[in-house]
């Protein structure tokens, strides 16, 4: 039997354990160019090529050339795309059931965990000036009104504390709201996926977006990247917010116009925003979001890397769903759950592993 060809299109794994437990299972493997440290990597039509009669596709995010409907076609034993990270936007979904492939994400706790803790640390960042503090002291500067931070909770003196909105109220979004609850803040949610015992167990009082763009001090957003949210937070949005406010955005670079968020920014139309994701990544030199000083809290879209987490887990569980695919059987972890009785026509009980 003829090797199972594994074209991993953004390799992640430095220690090549998941590429040998790969080996060891009878796939032969082909390495793409793009990798965690950029996104960018092989052109459309190397990936076409590279991915030639290849029965399972996998790796991280890559943004130079998405898993696109010709990149599957290449093969037609295509059998997965196993993304290490959470987000499939850089896979056309749709292509992919309609040809009858999985797609599996890695929905690990290290990855969204790590979204929300880091997207507290951000909130607490922006709202209690740690880097302009940290910058007057190491220019011998003392004790300045504009460096005075935002007291986040309600007290008993009748202050009420403020609202944090979260756009996106599912695991991370549901963390975060978890991990702000003993800070006393009100938080309000729009998610019109989420079923509505989901606001009452997170204590997130369900609003619609135009009132949590109008009443929130703090947007945060969590949520995937698709056609309903590619730039649901512009120019008209921004008009919604208060002067005060503040946009943090640890989802995809794509919910958000950068033009119009620059030029909210630029004019104060917002106070500032924390980004960790751009919609061109790495974020271009000529950016205005670059020029803004502490405005703008910029993170190299690592807001859930931390030692012993990150990609580590997902690329496991990646390695894991591509093994069990070609073994013939369903992964546990299908983003596009409609696919499965079509694949399982084409698919199931037959495997392509020599070992």
């Amino acid at each position: 039997m003829a090797a199972a060809k594994v074209f991993i299109f953004a390799p992640a794994d430095e220690t090549g354990e998941t590429h040998r437990r790969l080996e060891e299972a009878g796939c032969a493997l082909t390495l793409g160019k793009a990798g965690w440290h950029t996104p960018q990597g092989n052109n459309e039509d190397e990936m076409r090529e590279l991915a030639r009669d290849a029965d399972a596709l996998a790796g991280t995010s890559i943004r130079s050339s998405p898993i696109t409907r010709g990149i599957m076609e290449a093969s037609n034993k295509l059998r997965i795309v196993a993304k290490y990270t959470i987000g499939v936007d850089d896979v056309d979904v749709d292509a992919a059931t309609e040809l009858g492939i999985l797609v599996t994400h890695g929905p690990t706790e290290s990855n969204w965990g790590g979204v929300a803790e880091g997207t507290i640390a951000m909130i607490l960042a922006m709202l209690k000036k740690v880097r302009e503090r940290d910058e007057a002291m190491k220019r011998g500067r003392w004790r300045a009104d504009e460096l005075q931070g935002t007291y986040l909770g309600r007290r008993l003196d009748g202050y009420p504390g403020i609202t944090i909105g979260l756009v996106g109220v599912g695991r991370i979004g549901s963390r975060v709201a978890d991990l702000l609850h003993p800070w006393r803040v009100r938080l309000i949610g729009y998610d019109p996926h989420v079923p509505p015992a989901r606001f009452a167990l997170t204590n997130v009082e369900p609003v619609d977006y135009e009132t949590l763009l109008r009443e929130a001090d703090v947007v945060s957003f969590h949520v995937v990247l698709t056609k309903e949210t590619r730039h649901m937070f512009g120019a008209e949005q921004l008009a919604l917010m208060k002067p005060s406010a503040v946009l943090i955005n640890t989802s995809r670079g794509g919910v958000v116009d950068e033009r119009a968020l620059a030029d909210a920014l630029e004019n104060n139309k917002i106070a500032g925003a924390a980004l960790d994701v751009f919609e061109d990544e790495p974020l271009p030199q000529d950016s205005p979001l670059r020029e803004m000083r502490h405005k703008v809290l910029l993170s190299p879209h690592m807001v859930s890397s931390n030692v012993g987490s990150g990609l580590g887990p997902g690329i496991t569980w990646a390695t894991q769903s591509v093994l069990r695919a070609l073994r013939g059987e369903v992964p546990d972890n299908v983003y596009n759950v409609d696919v499965i009785p079509k694949w399982l026509q084409r698919f199931g009980g037959r495997s392509v592993l020599s070992s």
